[in-house]
């Protein structure tokens, strides 16, 4: 494989797991947290310990490859476009694990409507930051190619 084919692989593979991630939280935002509210009490806490177990193997590879990719593409590319993209990535794990993280394990203990409203306010930042690294991963892919 030539350097040229390798970075080309690369930007692939980046772009792929930036825009599946994108996919997924904008569907977590418009149709999946929103519904939270309607579960019901008696069976929320398994219905959310089971959401976060299935969530979670639907985005924990996507998510790492993102993030190596992007600090891979770093140190490989590099430029602003490629810093900016690393540091929206910084922004999306802070975000899971400073807010998101917090309010599905409160729920997991039963809904809480201030926890819920938490969850689905704060979660824009990721909906915001994975949009625009969207449109910087698909830059990078046209720039490169």
């Amino acid at each position: 494989m030539t350097a040229a084919e390798a970075r080309a692989w690369l930007l692939m593979v980046h772009a792929a797991a930036t825009l599946y991630m994108a996919g997924v939280i904008w569907f977590a935002q418009i149709v999946h947290y929103p519904l939270f509210s309607r579960v019901g009490q008696p069976g929320f806490s398994e219905y959310e310990r089971e959401h976060v177990r299935r969530t979670g193997r639907v985005v924990a590879g996507p998510m790492l490859a993102e993030l190596a990719s992007a600090m891979a593409i770093v140190w490989v590319i590099g430029g602003t476009l490629a810093w900016i993209g690393l540091a929206l990535v910084g922004v999306i794990w802070m975000s899971t694990w400073i807010w998101q993280v917090p309010a599905h394990r409160r729920l997991e203990a039963g809904f809480d409507a201030a926890a819920h409203r938490r969850l689905t306010r704060t979660n824009w930042v990721r909906a915001a930051a994975w949009t625009a690294r969207s449109v910087i991963a698909l830059a990078l892919l046209a720039a490169f190619r």
